[in-house]
């Protein structure tokens, strides 16, 4: 009878993170960019880390930063609804020129 011969993988060491590399990967995110494009280009698994890490940081910065990340969310909302009332009117423009 042959032996199975079993091989433990071994797990790549878990890397660990600064907390100023932690409050620059999520000014990164804050900033605009894409947390997809964030975790790349800082050569992160996923962005759930990222996630995490912004969540952190706004419970350590207490309600004045929850406020202001709620006030940047609205504004967002309002700034598209504003892109599309102007892609409207461009189409409307568009339109009613060619009739004259």
């Amino acid at each position: 009878m042959s032996k199975r011969v079993e091989k433990k993988l071994s797990k790549p060491a878990r890397r660990s993170f600064t907390a100023e590399f932690k409050r620059e990967a999520v000014a990164l995110l804050l900033d605009g960019h894409s947390a997809t494009s964030v975790a790349e280009r800082l050569g992160l698994a996923n962005t759930n880390l990222l996630y995490r890490w912004k969540q952190g940081q706004l419970q350590e910065s207490g309600p004045i930063a929850t406020s202001l990340e709620a006030r940047v969310h609205e504004l967002e909302v309002e700034l598209q609804r504003v892109i599309r009332e102007r892609d409207i009117l461009k189409k409307a423009l568009a339109i009613f020129g060619r009739n004259e």
